[in-house]
């Protein structure tokens, strides 16, 4: 089905016509404001599930590794990461939702008109996140690897990525980056089918069409949807997102990814490869959740539809 039936083709009720290169880019702005802040806000959990990741034993409970970093390093320490998050999450949203929405119109009204919605929101936030994964990758890498090391192999991102790129090159910075396509790619493709077919369900189990309800109703809505969206997202990527942290912290001087991958699995197994993975349900869920709200309040304050439910 043609996307733009998937968004209604009724015009927008703001300036920006709908599909038009300036929408696209308005697009890819919520995508910042959406991912950047979320995924900073964060930090504090993903700082710890990272830690557990590459060493079990390293905190007995989530609460207890607060304690002893906050006790250690103050607030400052428990937000250990933020800025290489801030900054990479923001590029990867602009991507992640901008092409998004470019490739769902392009796959569903240009060139697949009568193909399946699921195959074209599959396949359209596939080719997002393969692109946006360019971006967020060099700051993932200075991120994995600040928090990761103890001692912390960088105070800041800067001091991170200089040193980083002085020791091994730019490449130093995208070793991590075919690991990051397979945590990142699978969770897209989940995040934003999942996300648009619970929305159609709670829109048909509602039994009235979207455009009967309010913009905050239907923000609400995707608020739902998100969070369920979520769930599968961090089940379906959680041990590629293992490995990359694993890759990003443990892997050898010219080592090759696949020996370096081996290498990592043979010591820490299937099961080493779902650490942590309660937390980042939790943190994923909400943060889906949130992405979602956010994102589709933005394309409602600028006169567009939201997101699913056509």
């Amino acid at each position: 089905m043609a996307a733009a039936k998937m968004e209604g083709r009724a015009p927008s009720k703001g300036n920006i016509e709908l599909f038009s290169p300036t929408y696209f880019a308005a697009c890819g702005l919520g995508g910042i404001i959406s991912c950047g802040p979320t995924h900073t806000s964060v930090t504090p959990l993903d700082l710890v599930k990272c830690r557990r990741q590459v060493d079990p034993n390293i905190y007995t409970s989530n609460l207890s590794a607060w304690r002893s970093i906050f006790a250690k390093e103050g607030l400052r320490g428990v937000f250990f990461g933020w800025a290489p998050t801030a900054v990479g999450y923001s590029f990867q949203g602009a991507g992640k939702y901008g092409f998004y929405e470019v490739f769902k119109y392009y796959y569903g009204e240009k060139l697949f008109p009568n193909a399946n919605k699921t195959v074209v929101y599959l396949g359209a936030s596939a080719s997002a996140e393969f692109f946006a994964d360019i971006a967020l990758c060099p700051f993932e890498a200075v991120k994995v690897r600040m928090q990761t090391t103890l001692p912390p192999y960088a105070s800041s991102l800067r001091e991170g990525w200089t040193k980083v790129t002085a020791k091994e090159g730019i490449g130093g910075l995208y070793k991590g980056l075919y690991p990051l396509w397979g945590r990142q790619i699978p969770y897209t493709m989940v995040k934003f089918a999942t996300f648009e077919t619970t929305v159609d369900q709670i829109y048909k189990t509602l039994g009235k069409p979207k455009e009967s309800y309010n913009g905050l109703q239907q923000t609400g809505v995707s608020f739902l949807g998100g969070y369920i969206a979520g769930i599968g997202c961090a089940v379906i990527s959680h041990p590629a997102d293992v490995m990359v942290s694993k890759l990003n912290a443990d892997r050898q001087p010219g080592e090759s990814g696949g020996k370096a991958m081996s290498r990592i699995y043979g010591n820490i197994g299937f099961r080493g490869l779902w650490n942590g993975l309660p937390v980042r349900i939790a943190m994923i869920g909400t943060l889906t959740a949130f992405q979602w709200l956010i994102y589709d309040s933005f394309k409602v304050s600028l006169g567009f539809p939201t997101t699913g439910g056509h």
